[in-house]
């Protein structure tokens, strides 16, 4: 199987045909719009498939490439922000992601991820994977608070996720060699933001890959690079 998580930068509409040179099983993109109130294209382009977001152009989509069946799974999402959980074929769960800012910081970005979590670690089982755009990265860590980035991924390793990209590449989290995002699309300022993680029960080493898109590829259509994972 393989996943792609993309923070598009909007205008989907006009982007999506880039990414079936992907050739994914499942996108999970970020910053789209809702398919159901955009283009004819992009409606037939999307088929059956799971959004959430914000009025209709900016939000999370789920888009199965194969003509697998997608339903949404009944997580409350406790007015964190933005979250999107769904079952794919039947046998994968995919728990997309794009964190916010919040007027709070309490609960801004990571903070949402974290809180979302303690909410949902029981339904994170073998067949989830968790994939998209965690606007956060271990270098940002604040020490004095339990929900930063270092302690989110402690969290997820001990309920068995391990972040893709890592476990491939044996790099380190704060410590990435391929940025995901470039800010304000300028190549000197290159974060790694975005991640993917699955459980490790389902992983073998001959069987998973973990690349990220290069900036010469995709700059010119988004700030974020794609992910693409092959499980």
């Amino acid at each position: 199987m393989r996943l792609v998580t993309w923070n598009c930068n909007g205008g989907f509409r006009r982007k999506f045909e880039q990414l079936d040179a992907l050739d994914a099983d499942i996108l999970v993109i970020q910053e789209c719009e809702d398919p159901a109130q955009s283009t004819a294209e992009y409606r037939a382009w999307a088929g059956a498939h799971a959004w959430v977001g914000y009025g209709k152009n900016k939000g999370i989509g789920i888009f199965p490439r194969r003509g697998q069946s997608i339903e949404r799974l009944a997580w409350s999402d406790h007015s964190f922000e933005l979250f999107l959980p769904v079952s794919v074929g039947g046998n994968v769960n995919v728990l997309g992601v794009w964190t916010q800012q919040s007027s709070s910081s309490k609960f801004s970005y990571i903070g949402q991820f974290w809180h979302y979590l303690q909410v949902h670690k029981a339904a994170l089982k073998l067949n989830t994977i968790i994939a998209g755009d965690f606007n956060s990265n271990s270098i940002w860590d604040k020490p004095r608070r339990v929900w930063n980035h270092s302690d989110c991924v402690r969290e997820l390793e001990d309920l068995g996720f391990r972040s893709l990209y890592h476990h491939v590449r044996s790099e380190d989290q704060g410590k990435e060699i391929h940025p995901t995002f470039y800010l304000h699309r300028n190549v000197a300022k290159p974060y790694h933001i975005d991640f993917v993680f699955a459980h490790l029960d389902r992983l073998s080493e001959n069987a998973i890959d973990a690349k990220v898109g290069f900036a010469d590829d995709w700059l010119a259509l988004s700030d974020h690079m794609p992910i693409t994972v092959d499980i």
